[in-house]
């Protein structure tokens, strides 16, 4: 058994297992990351050797905290990365490397149609009628969207909203509220096998799955960085926020909204934590929070868009797609029967 884990932030982490009647009984640590002293990395193996291959990740990352001496020095990786990989090689994860991806350039939708279609092309890979898939999203109109669990009159100005034409939309991630106007952010989803985050935490697996977009950042010269649960920040502020959502069917939609140009003043006139946010921050306007990408490249969205694509096919197979007539159909029946309903709106008040 074979696992990988790129610590975010950290080193490549790699181990080779060998099972027998379900345990571990040989294991081999390798990376690119610092160890001193050399043979504390034999302990590591060796305080993974006779695990369970159903051990969990806290026992795992236990019996590794405990072989490894208290003057040791781990750069790159630690304990938790160590229990991560062992996890993955079990579970017999997936890699980015693994899959060929099809990208879906962005088209105009409505946001009920953005909502529904992040549902339908999860449910697709997970039912293996689609491959894994990266998806640019672009807006035919501007929108709120709030996470599955946010309350509506907690989270929303609806008469800001309304003085600025949005539409308030909730969609199948948690996380918090989205102020979408044209042209002023950058949104991408990835659908993938759950394979692919397998043996991995929920906080482990957002990082990873936007390692690419801040390589991708940082090769526009930005110090993007990753910070728990799920920012991408740079030194001056957030850039973006990730969500996630893991589907019974076998599949991860993960997707990420970056702010490009946007008015944060305006966004605290609709979105009431917005004001909260700003209140306890000692900052005078959402304008000081947030770090656009326009200001930091001088580049039009459509350009960083482009750059994001050719990152990742740099690193990843990566093909041109489209949407069939069939996934065209179920998200419009999707974004009527489902995500256009006050049932589904207002399920949080």
């Amino acid at each position: 058994m074979h696992g990988e884990y790129k610590v975010p932030g950290g080193k490549l982490v790699i181990v080779d297992l060998e099972t027998k009647s379900d345990v571990i009984i040989r294991a081999r640590v390798a990376g690119d990351f610092f160890l001193e002293p050399d043979e504390v990395l034999d302990d590591i193996n060796r305080s993974i050797e006779g695990l369970s291959t159903g051990a969990s990740h806290e026992d795992i990352e236990k019996a590794v905290t405990g072989a490894i001496p208290a003057d040791a020095v781990m750069l790159g990786f630690s304990a938790d990365s160590v229990a991560t990989v062992v996890r993955r090689a079990l579970s017999e994860a997936a890699d980015f490397a693994d899959f060929e991806w099809e990208y879906l350039a962005p088209e105009p939708l409505e946001p009920l149609e953005q909502m529904a279609l992040d549902q339908v092309l999860t449910e697709e890979v997970g039912a293996g009628s689609r491959g894994p898939t990266l998806r640019l999203w672009e807006w035919a109109k501007p929108a709120v969207v709030i996470g599955s669990f946010q309350s509506v009159k907690n989270e929303v100005d609806l008469a800001g909203a309304a003085k600025y034409d949005m539409e308030v939309t909730r969609r199948i991630t948690g996380g918090g509220a989205m102020f979408m106007e044209q042209g002023t952010a950058i949104t991408y989803s990835l659908y993938a096998p759950v394979e692919l985050v397998a043996g991995m935490s929920f906080q482990d697996s957002y990082a990873f799955l936007d390692e690419w977009v801040i390589q991708a950042l940082r090769g526009l010269g930005i110090d993007a960085h990753y910070k728990p649960l799920n920012d991408i920040q740079s030194p001056q502020g957030k850039i973006g926020g990730a969500a996630q959502k893991r589907l019974g069917s076998g599949a991860v939609l993960h997707h990420v909204t970056m702010a490009y140009d946007m008015d944060g003043d305006r966004m605290v006139e609709v979105l009431r934590i917005g004001r909260e946010k700003i209140s306890d921050k000692g900052v005078a306007s959402a304008n000081k929070r947030v770090d656009p990408l326009r200001a930091h490249t001088g580049m039009s969205r459509a350009d960083i868009q482009d750059h994001l694509v050719s990152t990742f096919g740099s690193l990843y197979s990566l093909t041109p797609g489209s949407l069939s007539q069939d996934e065209r159909a179920r998200t419009s029946t999707l974004a009527t029967e489902k995500f256009g309903t006050p049932e589904w709106l207002h399920r949080v008040p």
